[in-house]
């Protein structure tokens, strides 16, 4: 149902007996992880409650599938920013990948380029832009935390153009930086959150939109967009692509759930922006939901360090074969052979069935792999 790359990865190859379903990736990445890292890759702020409704409304909303249709082809590509993708998600930006494999970066790049999936990479990464876009070929957003005046702004741009990145990204939802409880209880000092400048990201402001603009060519991306407000603001603006997240709940705490969010952006935008979603999107279902209610790309985050801790980038490229496996049978199932033809009438509010939190798409995770 789906084309595999003509030239096997031997790495790979050799993975997929031993990670037949994701949670058994994110297992060996629990085993794998010093504590502190795996509670900074799992946490989220304060009370942890954004994090938890971002798991909370994906599972509640339930399908609607249609039967008698011709399943034997079934299409998960996509096109981004001019780039065809074999599915349509983005390995999102993280902070310290080097936390997750040695590689960081330039492992996720490589990953990305193998598959044929985009990545966003974190200006919070040891390995310089230039050096990670060398990694592998494909769309890559270089995504930008503000530390210095416009010529900082602009100068990173310019690396960003220099290096062959297809668009560019700022953060937009961390003006200030949360209080992350797990981090704190554990004591735990993240090496990454060096030096100041942190004062330009909390200035950052439309005006610095508008500068952008007029002074870069290149596609610019606002992710933390979280109300329809932002999102007409934001295209008035002229950016390329609204990314609706809420930082995988590690910023405001008391947020609503992403995909909450994503039908009111859609609407919004109006088709005049590609709509980007993360938060709490763990399995193939997931993407279909986002997918069909209109995003144009979904974003990975956790399940990028899940499977950077547990293998590399072989790690990365099973998992997202695994999704894309996921994928296809949840599309041949639900009786749609594009993610076009997937419709409201494909979708209704359902209970939840379990307690959410950051690996609860995971059940048959033993509970030390959930609890404090």
């Amino acid at each position: 149902m789906t084309a595999r790359h003509e030239r096997e990865d031997p790495e790979v190859l050799n993975l997929r007996s031993r990670f037949q379903t994701l949670h058994e990736i994110v297992a060996a990445a629990r085993a794998g992880l010093d504590r502190n890292i795996w509670d900074y890759l799992r946490g989220g702020a304060e009370t942890e409650t954004t994090l938890k409704r971002n798991r909370a409304s994906l599972d509640a909303i339930a399908f609607r599938p249609r039967v008698l249709k011709d399943m034997r082809s079934i299409s998960t590509g996509g096109k981004v920013f001019g780039h065809d993708v074999r599915l349509p998600v983005c390995l999102a930006p993280i902070g310290s990948l080097e936390s997750f494999d040695p590689e960081g970066g330039i492992a996720a790049m490589r990953a990305a380029s193998r598959f044929g999936c985009a990545l966003m990479l974190s200006s919070v990464s040891a390995i310089p832009l230039e050096e990670v876009a060398k990694a592998g070929e494909g769309l890559k957003i270089a995504m930008l935390y503000k530390r210095g005046d416009d010529s900082f702004l602009d100068d990173y741009v310019r690396r960003a153009v220099d290096a062959g990145y297809d668009a560019f990204c700022l953060t937009v939802d961390s003006a200030v930086y949360s209080r992350r409880e797990r981090d704190i209880a554990n004591r735990f000092v993240k090496p990454w959150r060096t030096g100041g400048g942190a004062s330009w990201q909390a200035a950052l402001n439309w005006s610095d939109i508008e500068l952008y603009k007029k002074h870069h060519d290149l596609p610019i991306v606002l992710k933390g967009i979280a109300t329809a407000e932002d999102a007409r603001i934001a295209v008035e603006h002229g950016v390329d692509m609204i990314y609706v997240s809420n930082h995988g709940g590690r910023q405001l705490d008391h947020g609503r759930g992403a995909i909450e969010v994503l039908p009111e952006v859609v609407d919004a935008v109006a088709g005049q922006a590609a709509v980007a979603v993360d938060g709490g999107f763990s399995r193939g279902t997931d993407i279909i939901k986002a997918l069909g209610m209109g995003a144009d790309l979904v974003g990975l985050g956790r399940m990028l360090g899940y499977s950077l801790a547990a293998a590399g980038a072989p790690g990365v490229v099973r998992m997202l074969e695994l999704l894309e496996e996921e994928t296809i049978l949840a599309m041949g199932l639900l009786g749609v052979t594009r993610y076009t033809e997937i419709e409201a009438a494909h979708f209704c509010r359902a209970r939840s069935v379990d307690s959410p939190h950051a690996t609860s798409a995971f059940p048959l995770l033993g509970p030390d792999n959930h609890t404090y």
